[in-house]
């Protein structure tokens, strides 16, 4: 286990959930021992939502978290969400938490939530063609998402995280389909995404925070709001390069405090742009751009491979987890 796994170990639940410190955002990220609302609607548990829609689920409150080693274990799984890189050093390759794009510490719906992603594995996934367990598919985050490489199934970290998914899951039930979970899935924009019109949106709603290059920005030497392109982003095996989950993400929860505020036009326009930029490269890289593409990226939902403002996608990627191979030379 990292030394700074064994320090926080016990300690007690974050109040920041990681695409933004509390210093940075106050409460506009959520904060995880919120208190129950007056609304019984708010509690924890199943809610009905009525005929013909999917039951809603509340997480438990961070408070509740059991004070024994149950607990301990939970409360490490959470340190380990909200601050990776620092946690997990040795499988992080960029400057993202795992709340970069799971906010309110895994449990805002719409946002891909813990407690949503623990009740639907196992399950079969295109994109490695085969059944993955949980275990199988947190790998993925690391060496996609986190541009990183992948903890081996019983390592402490993975058993940290997947206690923590458990436990947010408490009373959630299996086998149904939950409000909230995953990414939304948007219809076909009115017009085809556009780079233009996208950089405008990401001018005005979003470089304030994510900085005018996508680089992201720090706070007292702490990263607080995460990088979208660049070296220190996700990869182009992650998942939110993929359009579509890129702007069903922006829709529901950006600008962060502020969702519902852009149009769904406007959330494709700015994934777009946003993924229309270089980022480390696939780590499933064989051959070349044009081959990887084939293999790969080959539809719709995929800028990777393809030529934008005269420069071929991916053909100047840094390497997968080059940081890592960095600091491990």
């Amino acid at each position: 286990m990292p030394n700074a796994a064994k320090k926080q170990a016990g300690a007690g639940a974050a109040s920041t959930p990681a695409v933004a410190s509390a210093q940075a955002a106050g409460s506009a990220n959520g904060n995880a021992n919120t208190t129950p609302g007056a609304s019984a609607a708010d509690a924890p548990g199943v809610h009905d939502a009525g005929p013909g829609k999917p039951p809603r689920f509340v997480p438990p409150l961070a408070s509740s978290i059991p004070d024994n080693e149950f607990g301990k274990e939970v409360r490490l799984g959470e340190q380990i969400f909200l601050h990776t890189p620092e946690m997990a050093p040795k499988f992080v390759g960029n400057k993202l938490n795992c709340a970069s794009c799971h906010l309110d510490a895994g449990r805002r719906p719409d946002s891909a939530p813990m407690w949503a992603a623990y009740v639907i594995y196992p399950a079969y996934r295109a994109k490695n063609g085969h059944v993955n367990a949980l275990a199988e598919r947190l790998q993925g985050c690391f060496r996609f998402s986190m541009d990183g490489k992948a903890p081996a199934a019983d390592d402490p970290i993975m058993t940290a995280l997947q206690t923590y998914m458990f436990w947010l899951a408490s009373k959630a039930p299996t086998g149904v389909k939950l409000a909230g979970q995953g990414y939304p899935k948007l219809p076909p924009p009115p017009q085809k995404a556009d780079y233009v019109r996208g950089e405008a949106v990401f001018g005005q709603f979003c470089a304030t925070c994510h900085g005018a290059q996508g680089e992201g920005q720090k706070q007292d030497g702490h990263w607080v709001f995460p990088a979208l392109w660049g070296p220190d982003s996700y990869n182009w095996g992650a998942g939110m390069h993929q359009l579509g989950n890129a702007a069903g993400f922006i829709l529901a929860n950006m600008p962060l405090s502020q969702a519902g505020l852009l149009t769904a036009q406007q959330a494709w326009d700015v994934a777009y742009f946003m993924n229309a930029h270089e980022r480390p490269q696939d780590p499933r890289f064989k051959e070349s751009v044009a081959a990887t593409r084939k293999r790969y990226h080959d539809g719709a939902d995929s800028l990777y491979g393809l030529e934008i403002n005269g420069h071929v996608l991916g053909s100047d990627s840094p390497p997968a987890a080059a940081h890592l191979q960095k600091e491990g030379s």
